[in-house]
């Protein structure tokens, strides 16, 4: 299925497509083929434990920040691990990404990334994209201060993740994206994306239209939910250009 063409995109869809001031793309398995989460996992040695729940969390069976906090703790990782993580494991963007982004930022639509991951290891995607720092809604994850009292954790350990962050939590990706849509004034919005925290997105206030992308993992509930599903970027730029 995963190379099977997408049926034409539906008449709504290209219209919001073609005049959205705003396309908000999910991060892991959308503009990324990994799943960062998991990725750091696996080189902090607790990859098989956090696969499980990452599958878990994707399906929509547990909420999300139970399954953020508990993955998190799994790995708990070091400041000086996430660095080192970042040096050896640039981002392995999802073949036709840099292209859309550029087209949609051509027309004037601004491009955000909402993620359930983390903004440390979303960076150097932005970057990589041409997408402002400021336009990525994601969790962060905190570390131990220098300078602490005595009986303190050491500088540098995990000290858990933002918890205020939108996305920290179930539904969050629609809040991110309402405030998206509120704080920068924006009337037509779009959210792409793999997952059930994605198709969420489109509740009151959200998106306008969701975009279901399965060009890494293809779920039946994200093809039946979609407003249009795409297993390749190509179809999009194709609407876009037309």
């Amino acid at each position: 299925a995963a190379t099977a063409a997408a049926a034409p995109a539906p008449e709504h869809v290209l219209a919001a497509l073609r005049g959205a001031d705003a396309a908000c793309f999910d991060v892991d398995s959308t503009v990324c083929v990994d799943e960062g989460i998991d990725e750091l996992a696996a080189a902090c040695g607790a990859g098989e434990a956090v696969a499980a729940w990452t599958a878990k969390a994707m399906g929509g069976s547990v909420g999300f920040r139970e399954a953020l906090a508990a993955r998190l703790s799994l790995i708990e990782p070091t400041e000086a691990q996430l660095a080192d993580f970042l040096a050896n494991n640039p981002p392995r963007l999802s073949p036709g990404i840099k292209e859309l982004v550029a087209a949609l930022q051509a027309r004037g639509t601004e491009v955000f990334l909402v993620s359930g991951g983390f903004t440390q290891m979303i960076r150097p995607v932005s970057d990589e994209l041409g997408v402002p720092h400021d336009n990525i809604f994601a969790n962060t994850i905190l570390f131990h201060g220098e300078g602490g009292s005595a009986g303190e954790e050491p500088a540098g350990t995990y000290a858990g993740f933002d918890e205020e962050a939108f996305t920290s939590r179930s539904g969050g990706k629609a809040a991110a994206v309402a405030h998206i849509r509120a704080a920068r004034g924006k009337q037509t919005v779009l959210m792409f994306g793999d997952g059930a925290t994605d198709l969420e997105a489109r509740a009151e206030g959200g998106a306008d239209v969701f975009i279901g992308y399965g060009g890494v993992v293809a779920r039946d509930v994200i093809r039946e939910g979609a407003d249009w599903f795409v297993t390749s970027f190509d179809p999009v730029l194709e609407a876009l250009a037309s």
